[in-house]
């Protein structure tokens, strides 16, 4: 057996590497991949673990494992850099963080990389000399890839980061920032600087765009503020205010000069039933509550936030529109997952199958919970005969074991959770 040092430009390398890159460019392995190498970069920069940043890092560190996967068996290292690269440093220029954070992230994810690259050349267990071909030539291509990376996104950065700063947004950026920190603030003097009256009813909801969409950044912004101004006005507000959150992520808030339609928007089923058909591919749209004064701007968004958290952790054919007042006791009780389904487990018992006749049986008796247990008022909203209703509810107590009653607010949120979640919360 030869033990003389093999090339990194040898055939056999080459041939390795080959079979790795196929085995990897599979999505399923592709978005292993990618998850580890975000998980290690957020974990020593924790400013990207917001919803937004995390979402175009991702699809950063996606396209360039992509290019760079294509690109390892080939005798030169001319990668052109891919769009969501340049929006992720344009992201990082809008939300107002220093270049450093941007150089940051690069260098940490190429010790992400090596690390990774490491564990899965081990688990492939190649002859010795080839392992060190292959990890010599992934430092040497990842090192010049960082570079060329670090060098073009720097430009980028500082273009975006200079158009920020000379327009409005930033101001109103840093405003909207403030409030929502809890700043202490001058309320009349940030309200002109916004050109937003803090001193009413405030209604946050945030905007995003599907992931498979896509369209540059500018235009996903362009879409979602048109889509935020369309809303305001359906929801009977002239006065909206937006701030980008993202790549194809918006904050807004439709400012409600009337408290008495402030209160009617709080009712659950009310906005939804308002803006529902305004609402098109590839726009999502999550909703919090009507409330006064900065302290209001501040928790309607914080709500309008935890909306859109149930609705991407719902199924995939949720409706695209979710308002806060619909889910929250989904949200409330899905902040510990294992405690939830716990609850799901013991208040259900056998309603908690997957089978068709366990789905009927859980949707009757959920919407007779909601009919205040009115059999009349729940046939009406199934659409089935009262005394099909009847049947339903004793056949339902059967499997309890214990009539409706004696836990009838437990069984409400064990199925408020099934309808908001889907069937991948039941045990």
């Amino acid at each position: 057996m030869s033990t003389g040092r093999i090339s990194t430009d040898s055939a056999v390398v080459r041939d390795w590497l080959a079979e790795y890159v196929y085995e990897t460019m599979r999505t399923q392995a592709l978005e292993q991949v990618v998850d580890r190498l975000d998980n290690a970069i957020i974990a020593h920069i924790p400013e990207l673990a917001d919803r937004d940043m995390r979402r175009d890092l991702a699809a950063s560190t996606r396209a360039h494992a992509r290019v760079v996967l294509a690109n390892l068996t080939s005798d030169t290292i001319e990668f052109a850099l891919p769009e969501e690269a340049h929006a992720f440093a344009r992201t990082l220029a809008r939300r107002g963080y220093d270049l450093r954070l941007l150089l940051r992230t690069y260098h940490v994810g190429q010790e992400a990389v090596l690390d990774y690259m490491t564990d899965a050349v081990d688990e492939r267990r190649p002859p010795p000399e080839i392992e060190r071909a292959v990890m010599l030539r992934l430092f040497e291509r990842s090192t010049r890839w960082v570079s060329i990376s670090v060098e073009t996104l720097t430009d980028t950065y500082m273009e975006e980061r200079e158009r920020v700063m000379r327009a409005a947004l930033n101001r109103r950026t840093e405003i909207v920032r403030a409030l929502l920190a809890g700043d202490e603030l001058d309320i009349d003097q940030a309200s002109v600087r916004l050109g937003y009256r803090l001193a009413k009813q405030h209604l946050a909801f945030v905007l995003w765009t599907d992931e498979t969409t896509g369209e540059p950044d500018s235009e996903s912004s362009g879409l979602l503020d048109r889509v935020a101004t369309r809303l305001g006005s359906a929801l009977g507000s002239g006065h909206v205010l937006t701030v980008a959150s993202g790549a194809s992520g918006m904050w807004a808030w439709a400012r409600l000069d009337d408290d008495a339609h402030a209160a009617e928007l709080a009712v659950p089923g009310e906005i939804t039933r308002i803006v529902l058909d305004q609402v098109e591919p590839p726009v999502r749209v999550a909703f919090g509550v009507p409330a006064p004064q900065a302290a209001g701007f501040r928790q309607s968004h914080h709500e309008a936030v935890a909306a859109r958290h149930v609705a991407e952790r719902g199924p995939a054919d949720r409706a695209r529109v979710t308002a806060y007042r619909e889910v929250e006791i989904a949200y409330l009780a899905g902040a510990d997952d294992a405690a939830m389904r716990g609850l799901i487990g013991r208040e259900l018992r056998a309603l908690a199958g997957r089978d068709v006749n366990a789905t009927r049986l859980r949707e009757t008796l959920h919407a007779y919970l909601k009919s205040h247990r009115s059999p009349e008022a729940t046939a009406k909203l199934l659409g089935v005969h009262k005394n099909t209703v009847r049947y339903r509810i004793q056949r339902i107590e059967e499997l309890l074991g214990h009539p409706i009653q004696a836990r009838g607010l437990p069984l409400e949120i064990a199925l408020a959770c099934v309808a908001t979640y889907g069937a991948d919360v039941l045990p």
